[in-house]
């Protein structure tokens, strides 16, 4: 019996690759997790070291590797990790190469979805079968922000700065579906199933956390920043993919978190629903 390749994850410990992982163990693939500080294996879980941006411990982590997922990510650096995997998987002899962009890559004027476009095209240009999905935010992305939002005086209402946020488990699944299949390309991007602004985001934290609701004050965000939030370049056009679990919903999933953390007599400090 001939047994299947494993599949290398980059970022595999992180907010998206600790939901890949799993997903991809209950399909049956053999897992190898890439980080610079490698955790303990587990059945069917190899964790391997490396650095992405210092391209070190590249090639044996790909060796014998057939599909590659590249889910590491930071505030700095995306462009230069991508272009380092890509030549190491072109190397290898990879067949296929998975990478998570952003929404609005190649049109916000910000460094990290500069970063994130700079990365896709490099995978387009190593000649590595590739797929490439851009996402909306994670629900996990905007709670720091509805969060903080929630703690001022008056509610700086931005102009134009709206989210499409989405479900950590639905991206997730998404790309473990496209891991598993035959490289595509650029595939129709993925997207939360609402467009919600300041208020919107606010007022549902507010709600869900017994807080009452700011009055908001009308702010104007400058240049050419402001320019592209206003003009929507963040938010997914006619043909993306959406998300079924709203924000309201998540925010309601994480105090449901607490309240079990809490039972359990754990430390629920440290929850994002708090």
């Amino acid at each position: 019996m001939t047994t299947a390749p494993p599949l290398l994850v980059t970022g595999g410990t992180g907010t998206i690759g600790s939901q890949v992982v799993p997903m991809l163990r209950r399909a049956g693939a053999e897992v190898r997790v890439l980080s610079r500080h490698p955790r303990t294996d587990s059945p069917g879980i190899r964790h391997v070291q490396g650095d992405t941006v210092a391209g070190t411990g590249l090639a044996a982590a790909l060796d014998g590797v057939e599909t590659v997922l590249h889910l590491a990510g930071g505030a700095k650096g995306d462009d230069v990790a991508a272009q380092n995997l890509a030549a190491a998987a072109r190397e290898a002899g990879v067949g296929h190469l998975l990478l998570i962009s952003v929404i609005g890559a190649d049109a916000m004027p910000i460094g990290y979805f500069r970063a994130k476009a700079a990365a896709e095209r490099s995978l387009v240009a190593s000649g590595v079968p590739f797929t490439i999905l851009r996402a909306a935010q994670l629900h996990e992305f905007v709670l720091p922000l509805a969060r903080g939002l929630s703690r001022l005086p008056l509610l700086p209402l931005a102009g134009g700065l709206r989210f499409e946020p989405i479900h950590v488990q639905e991206v997730a699944a998404r790309l473990v579906e496209l891991a598993l299949d035959e490289p595509a390309g650029r595939v129709p991007d993925l997207a939360g199933p609402a467009v919600l602004d300041v208020r919107a985001l606010a007022d549902a934290y507010a709600e869900v956390h017994g807080r009452r609701r700011r009055r908001g004050i009308p702010i104007r965000v400058p240049g050419a920043i402001g320019r592209a939030y206003r003009a929507g370049e963040n938010l997914a056009g006619a043909g993306a993919d959406r998300g079924a679990q709203g924000w309201r919903e998540f925010l309601l999933e994480c105090r449901a978190e607490v309240g079990i953390r809490a039972v359990s007599g754990l430390d629920s400090a440290a929850s994002p629903g708090t």
